[in-house]
């Protein structure tokens, strides 16, 4: 009855209705979603103490740079205003200072004092922060 270009007409499923989850109640949690643990794990270093790499920490040394603990306070909360702004590397400059700062981090990368930074390029960062 049909030429070879043609097949027999089959018998399709009626669609099934999708299998039904109980509704959430507004306010009820089940845990938390991916995305919360993500926002808290980001904004949980907001405010965190900063760390030094042995390398700035090695720099600080050398050239006889010393900080004191509200130094670091103003340093925290410059790195803190380059996160906001969606930063990954920054340079902070404070008191005659400069440090490299790796924001996503937290981390101190470099410091230069005024001669030390005299002539010289400051590559692979993408914000400045003058605090």
């Amino acid at each position: 009855m049909y030429g070879p270009q043609f097949q027999a007409p089959r018998q399709l499923d009626p669609l099934q209705p999708a299998p039904q989850t109980p509704l959430q109640q507004p306010g009820q949690q089940t845990g938390k979603t991916e995305f919360q643990k993500i926002l808290e794990q980001k904004t949980a270093g907001a405010g965190s103490a900063l760390s030094f790499s042995a390398h700035a920490a090695k720099r600080l040394q050398q050239r006889s740079m010393e900080l004191t603990a509200e130094d670091v306070t103003r340093l925290s909360d410059a790195v803190d205003r380059a996160a906001g702004k969606g930063a990954r590397e920054s340079l902070v400059l404070m008191n005659g200072l400069a440090f490299v700062v790796s924001v996503t981090n937290r981390m101190v990368i470099t410091a230069m004092d005024t001669e030390s930074m005299k002539e010289n390029v400051i590559t692979k960062i993408d914000s400045a922060v003058i605090a």
